[in-house]
């Protein structure tokens, strides 16, 4: 018996956007990541992000903004401190950034970290980027009670794409079909979002949340194996869609907010 999903792909049937998804405005993303280095703060980092960024993003409305950190899992090679920090425009990413000069509150917290200097910087580089949300997901959610579990892991994805129509149909398969097979398989996204600058554009990136570390690698082992996502793959146009996967396995610091 073929599935929903083979039906649809072999008609030219092309699944909807929902109604309440349509309705909302997409958000858009800051994903700022603190690379370490060989010489990085960690410490210096966090104690800026918890006393000084946070409480001033919260003045300002913005949030929940999550902080992550890599887990012992994590393969990557690149130590980083993610941020994730949702607006509700573009515009609004300028205008808070204007904000911050103005709150003494912030500017005063924030005062050890602001003055150290070109040789003592906590980090080697901020790799950032920004991202717009997809149909799919046009909002970042956070599970109910997300914050009790002390054991929850997180997996965040940057796929790079060798153009931008290529680029352009990844997210189209984003779109129309590709979640509905994430949550089947117990990977639940916090957001999906389109690169519009960044260093790795053209590019769609997204993070997604575990109960612990052995549910994220079952979800994974049942993803890759899900029917649906046999008959995805193969679709035609999107073929070669991803040229490069960046993967983090992080952890959340005791203070996020996601």
């Amino acid at each position: 018996m073929k599935t929903i999903l083979s039906l649809l792909l072999l008609s030219s049937f092309v699944l909807p956007t929902t109604l309440s998804a349509a309705a909302e405005a997409p958000q858009y993303y800051e994903i700022r990541s603190y690379v370490l280095g060989d010489n990085g703060d960690a410490e210096a980092i966090h104690r800026y992000l918890s006393n000084a960024f946070l409480p001033a993003m919260k003045r300002q409305e913005i949030g929940p903004i999550g902080v992550f950190s890599n887990s012992d899992q994590d393969t990557s090679g690149s130590d980083r401190v993610v941020v994730v920090i949702p607006f509700e425009s573009a515009d609004a990413i300028q205008t808070s950034k204007n904000r911050l000069v103005e709150d003494t509150a912030y500017q005063t917290a924030a005062k050890t970290y602001l003055e150290r200097g070109p040789k003592d910087s906590p980090y080697q580089r901020i790799e950032s980027e920004m991202l717009v949300a997809m149909d799919c997901m046009p909002r970042l959610k956070v599970p109910a009670n997300n914050l009790k579990n002390g054991d929850r892991v997180f997996e965040f994805r940057i796929y790079e794409s060798a153009n931008e129509r290529l680029g352009d149909l990844k997210v189209h398969m984003f779109n129309n079909g590709e979640v509905p097979i994430f949550l089947d398989c117990g990977i639940q996204p916090i957001f999906i979002g389109q690169a519009v600058v960044g260093p790795f554009t053209p590019n769609l990136s997204y993070l997604t949340l575990y109960p612990n570390e052995a549910a994220r690698n079952d979800a994974w082992v049942a993803f890759r194996s899900h029917e649906d996502w046999q008959i995805l793959k193969q679709v035609p146009k999107y073929q070669g869609t991803v040229s490069k996967i960046h993967k983090y396995i992080l952890v959340p610091a005791d203070y996020s907010q996601i």
